[in-house]
């Protein structure tokens, strides 16, 4: 282990001292200790009920939780190749309009955020006769929420198909966007294919009908520089646990003139302005969409999880995971076999390789990693029509973070071409 994977490792109180080789964080990543101090903080010091108290402690309450909102619209503003949030110089300039907090929603998780837009959103201005665009490479989060809203309102979906290679082709997508494509649904990368899709250019082309684009983040924003205003997304949704923040706090970003016009998606305390037995007033946005006590030592946990980021910045990081997906796919594309799902050039997976073994199921593969001391996941990776569309049933999936090591991709490596024999082939 080198001296900079150790100091990286010692933030991470689960792995650094294991013989474990945790190679699913496309699932969920660890969390550094600077995380887990911010939520217990919270709880230690700040814990009330935030926006309920005009005592000290729920101010204090309150104050974290919108700290975490400013870090997040910063966060998902930034322009530039670091992962620092910088004033404007010559050399790192942040170019365009910045997001407002007042745009940041905070939900469970992914799944819901993209819930919200579809109950809300969706289902109130998507009519019968409409069509909803929606890749084959969705996670079933970016997928199942519009084909509810297609069965309720008379809508109808359109798969935009991707190449065998797991590329998109714009052209493909200018002869599916009608007068009536009201909405496109498409992952910024991919979670089966590590695939980078061309955001900002289907955003002007749904733009022109006049629809909204839909983006799912939650395997971009832990590993590269986003600003949501350059892809112009109407809507983009992510989860905190894939970006070392913890379980249970989400974000949606919706632009604010669309947040405005939508209904609420939960009712009850905090998310209204007045109530009488007649009528009910809502609150602004971004409140009126979190209804409830929220979850402030989650909101905390997000903001170190931010700080962390920037801390070792984009440039750092994107540096090692594609160093460390190189070294995986140089020696896996080599191996027979071994089939890779996707692209035939390493810079086309992100940080995330899903393979077969010719013969060998993928549960079994991963029972072999696992006897080894090593985290794969196997399955359809919640993206069962990609699959399909592929002609494959499932697949092995090993997805990288910064914190791995040349070890532990050597370990895989090894285990990997074992997988065979193992198995009783020769």
């Amino acid at each position: 282990m080198t001296d900079i994977e150790r100091k990286i490792r010692e933030e991470f109180p689960l792995i650094k001292n294991t013989t474990l080789a945790y190679l699913d964080n496309s699932a969920t990543v660890q969390k550094p200790q600077c995380v887990m101090d911010a939520v217990t903080g919270f709880y230690e010091k700040d814990n009330a009920n935030p926006m309920r108290g005009l005592y000290e402690l729920s101010l204090r309450a309150t104050d974290v939780y919108e700290s975490a909102r400013e870090a997040v619209a910063r966060f998902i503003s930034h322009s530039g190749s670091s992962g620092e949030i910088k004033e404007a110089t010559e050399k790192n300039p942040i170019t365009g309009e910045k997001v407002s907090p007042e745009e940041i929603i905070f939900t469970r998780n992914a799944s819901e955020s993209l819930n919200l837009v579809a109950y809300s959103y969706g289902m109130n201005f998507i009519k019968e006769g409409d069509e909803i665009i929606v890749s084959v490479a969705e996670h079933h989060s970016n997928f199942l929420p519009w084909q509810q809203v297609a069965k309720v309102t008379g809508a109808r979906v359109v798969w935009f198909d991707c190449e065998a290679d797991g590329s998109f082709s714009i052209d493909t997508l200018k002869a599916l966007i009608t007068d009536r494509t009201k909405l496109l649904a498409i992952t910024q990368v991919s979670n089966v294919l590590g695939r980078v899709n061309d955001v900002k250019t289907m955003a002007e082309l749904i733009h022109e009908k006049g629809g909204v684009i839909v983006v799912d983040g939650s395997q971009s924003v832990p590993h590269m520089d986003v600003n949501v205003k350059e892809l112009d997304a109407d809507f983009f949704a992510f989860s905190g646990h894939k970006m070392y923040a913890p379980m249970g706090i989400g974000v949606l970003y919706g632009k604010k003139a669309l947040l405005e016009k939508m209904p609420p998606f939960l009712y009850g305390g905090e998310m209204i302005e007045s109530v009488t037995k007649e009528k009910t007033v809502f609150a602004e946005v971004p409140h009126k969409f979190e209804a409830g006590t929220v979850n402030a030592g989650g909101a905390a946990g997000l903001e170190a999880a931010i700080r962390f980021i920037e801390g070792y910045g984009f440039d750092f990081i994107k540096e090692r995971e594609d160093m460390l997906t190189a070294r995986a796919f140089e020696k896996m594309k080599n191996m027979p076999h071994i089939n890779i799902i996707g692209g035939e050039k390493e810079e086309d997976h992100h940080g995330i390789i899903a393979f077969q073994v010719e013969g060998v199921h993928p549960h079994d593969v991963s029972q072999i990693f696992a006897d080894s001391d090593i985290a794969v996941r196997a399955g359809h990776h919640c993206a069962q029509p990609l699959h399909k569309h592929l002609g494959i049933m499932s697949s092995t999936r090993m997805s990288i973070a910064f914190y791995n090591t040349e070890e532990e991709i050597d370990r895989f490596i090894k285990v990997l071409s074992s997988i065979r024999s193992r198995m009783g082939y020769k």
